[in-house]
């Protein structure tokens, strides 16, 4: 398989690149390959190199225990243009930031995060500001929607600060463009997780936000204002688990695929069909997942393409969602070689798919030491057999 010209016109300045596989939106196909990752496009990211008004706010910040680094996570990331948008959730105390920002320059041994819009709207217990941000995506129009549950410290003592919330703010200026309280489209009972932006052929956008706690799909129309809840059948819904989503096209068709993590089985429904408020009868039954494993969905590629990975595996496939959902039509796209697991792959910098990776797992058990999570984001490669 072969690069696009504008994908080897980006990289010819390193002569590595033609030894590594890259896995390109120009293409939509993988390389045969190269693992060893590409220094000028590998960004580490970590909680200790945060970007501070000044040196006396760090320093109130952790006497206070308001910041404590090794506490900090990056899970989910948008690119725009050279500009990398990062949700940091505040699942520990001591995350002075939720939403920030990396700029995708030369890459550097750790990059600094630096709060997305303002600090301002970082204010924990403030509810005109960001409370706990676990999903983002940048849309068409350049603006950026945060998935605010409001409730912070999620993996320690959980405190309800304020209502789950979406966000909107314009990426080019920095200024909140709406503020939507999903308190009356939720109950005590839910958990929000993924979020997915979508927009009609008629320019309407509309947004998907997946409720695993019970089990449904909440739908809301921004142009009109109005919101509506797809409960799941109960055959598909697992409580206490994760649900996640994930948009493809299929012949100018956009098309939600979703499945919880426990499922053996794959799901999707037509997106015109969910914002019509159809539910059991409109859900189609992709398969069953290879291997009777776990299944991991990370991402799309704007098009007919998933990536996924298994539950503790860090391999990462893709599939083309026009063919046959089977361990035949599986590609690898990335075979894992280190400690880290990804959480999301998006496309993005010079027309790639970039995955972000941690070592989310030692976090959760506490096992990551005093520096932290180590977290990269770097382009999908492929490495060789031999």
């Amino acid at each position: 398989m072969k690069y696009s010209v504008f994908a080897i016109a980006l990289l010819a300045h390193s002569a590595q690149v033609f030894s590594q596989g890259l896995y390109s939106q120009a293409d939509n196909q993988v390389s045969s390959c190269g693992k060893n990752l590409i220094p000028e496009l590998t960004f580490q990211l970590g909680g200790n190199n945060l970007q501070w008004p000044c040196e006396s706010t760090k320093n109130i910040y952790v006497q206070s225990g308001r910041y404590v680094p090794r506490n900090v996570i990056v899970t989910r990331v948008q690119i725009q243009k050279d500009i990398a948008y990062v949700a940091l959730p505040r699942y520990k105390q001591g995350v002075p930031i939720t939403l920030g920002k990396v700029h995708l320059r030369k890459g550097q041994c750790i990059t600094p995060i630096a709060p997305f819009p303002c600090w301002a709207i970082q204010e924990e217990g403030n509810c005109q500001a960001l409370q706990n941000v676990v999903d983002i995506v940048v849309d068409k129009n350049g603006i950026l929607w945060a998935l605010d549950v409001g409730l912070v410290n999620t993996l320690q003592q959980p405190i309800r600060r304020c209502p789950r919330k979406l966000v909107a703010i314009n990426t080019a200026d920095g200024k909140v463009v709406k503020n939507i309280d999903l308190s009356d489209i939720t109950t005590s009972d839910s958990r929000l997780q993924f979020l997915v932006v979508e927009y009609t052929k008629d320019n309407s956008p509309f947004i998907y936000v997946a409720d695993a706690g019970t089990g449904a799909i909440i739908v809301y129309d921004v142009a009109q204002s109005k919101s509506l809840r797809v409960v799941l059948p109960s055959s598909i819904a697992s409580s206490n688990d994760v649900l996640y989503m994930t948009l493809a096209y299929k012949k100018n068709e956009g098309y939600l695929y979703f499945t919880f993590l426990s499922s053996p089985r794959l799901y999707s429904i037509k997106t015109e069909l969910l914002r019509a408020g159809k539910g059991a009868g409109s859900i189609i039954d992709v398969g069953l997942k290879p291997y009777g494993k776990q299944l991991v969905l990370l991402g799309g590629d704007n098009g007919s393409s998933l990536f996924f990975r298994y539950k503790g595996e860090n391999d990462i496939y893709t599939w083309n969602t026009e063919t046959c959902f089977k361990a035949a039509n599986l590609i690898e796209a990335q075979r894992g070689g280190d400690c880290r697991l990804s959480t999301q792959v998006v496309p993005g910098h010079r027309r790639f798919m970039w995955t972000l990776e941690s070592n989310f797992h030692d976090y959760i058990s506490e096992t990551t030491g005093c520096n932290g999570a180590s977290i990269i984001l770097h382009p999908v490669v492929k490495e060789c057999d031999n």
